[in-house]
């Protein structure tokens, strides 16, 4: 069934806003991402680049055959 013409009106305002509104939330974009990079790259601790397990206990994982 095809639109009507109160949804056609509506679908064209709604158009006009987004058309309108574009520029500032790709600005907000990318302010965002400028900051998100700035605070990762100001972090107290860096993170480690991989796990250490030589003092760890090792874990059987699923069934085994060790029951009891």
């Amino acid at each position: 069934m095809p639109p009507t013409p109160t949804q056609l009106a509506w679908r064209g305002r709604i158009e006009a806003v987004l058309r309108i509104a574009a520029p500032a939330l790709d600005l907000m974009l990318a302010a965002g991402d400028r900051l998100s990079r700035m605070v990762e790259r100001d972090e107290l601790e860096a993170p480690a680049s991989h796990a250490s397990f030589e003092h760890a206990e090792q874990r059987a994982v699923g069934a085994g055959g060790d029951g009891p």
